[in-house]
């Protein structure tokens, strides 16, 4: 008889030795995601139909694995709003906001098939509010929050858009771009298959002074390339993952002054746990991973990686 495949929260893991940052997660998203064992009772069995965690749970979950802060990501036209008002909420947090690339190509009114074969399917937001309002809106945000640090994520995701697709994300990455280096704020970048194209981009318009390449999935040859330009990579759940060998030979380019990393919750979820849902409190597995794949200390790779959050974003 087949296994069934366990979907609820994973475990707590054991706690970091030193705090660390979450470079990349998504909170609103987070709270959205419904799944059991969250809770466990006193015979350590988890609990089913418990209550969905909440923002403070998922808060103190994290901290008490050593996750004290985190970079909350809204990257749609009603979540820039809402990231702008929990960063403000919580000291744990500081935001960056954007119009992701696959959201850009809907704003625009896009509606072709990509490369990943599906449909496109706008909702009322999308056809009631054009992209230039959309990325207006991210500019307003990111003028009035002092506590909206980046710009991000914005980039180019050539599987989920076509040729006119493409066409508008590149558009709307290089207002991005501008946006960052006019009100002097770090760059959060989203590439998938478009490696190239990103990187064409950011050296024909001039990169920010802070440009980071968000749960980087490139090979060792561009994360040298990254580094020769000073720009930060941030690695995610991915890099636990058996088969990404090329993956963790990129992360052996980095040096420690340039390296983050992230959870992308709630995505991308840590090895033993792909499949199940993530949420801040997970990131020790990839940070313990980081410290395997380099051969450093856990405390050295904890210590660096807050360190240079800091160096991007200012402290919190």
């Amino acid at each position: 008889m087949a296994r069934t495949r366990d979907r609820g929260w994973p475990p707590p893991p054991e706690p970091l030795p030193l705090p660390v940052v979450d470079n990349h997660t998504h909170l609103e998203s987070v709270l959205g995601w419904v799944a059991d064992g969250w809770r466990r009772s006193a015979d350590g069995a988890a609990e089913r139909d418990a209550p969905a965690p909440t923002l403070d749970d998922h808060l103190a979950r994290a901290a008490s694995v050593g996750v004290d802060r985190m970079v909350q990501v809204g990257c749609d036209f009603e979540s820039v709003v809402l990231t702008a008002d929990l960063v403000q909420a919580h000291p744990a947090l500081l935001g960056a906001v954007a119009i992701h690339p696959n959201e850009a190509v809907l704003h625009a009114g896009v509606r072709e098939v990509a490369p990943d074969g599906l449909t496109p399917d706008p909702r009322f937001v999308h056809e009631d509010v054009p992209l230039d309002e959309a990325l207006a809106r991210v500019a307003a945000v990111a003028r009035a929050t002092p506590r909206v640090r980046a710009i991000g994520e914005t980039g180019l995701d050539f599987f989920r858009a076509g040729p006119r697709g493409r066409e508008v994300q590149r558009e709307a990455f290089r207002a991005h771009v501008a946006l960052a280096k006019e009100l002097g704020l770090a760059l959060q970048i989203h590439d998938r298959d478009a490696h190239a194209e990103v990187v064409e981009v950011l050296l024909a318009d001039g990169a920010p002074d802070r440009t980071v390449f968000h749960c980087f999935s490139g090979d060792a040859e561009l994360a040298r390339l990254a580094v020769s330009h000073g720009w930060f990579l941030s690695f995610a759940g991915p890099v636990s993952f058996g088969a990404n060998d090329d993956l963790r030979a990129a992360l052996r380019e980095v040096p420690p002054e340039l390296l983050m990393v992230e959870t992308d919750a709630p995505y991308l979820t840590v090895h033993p746990f792909r499949g199940r849902p993530n949420a801040p409190y997970l990131l020790p597995g990839t940070v313990r991973t980081v410290a395997e794949v380099t051969g450093r200390s856990l405390e050295d790779v904890c210590a660096s990686v807050s360190a240079t959050a800091e160096r991007v974003y200012g402290p919190w």
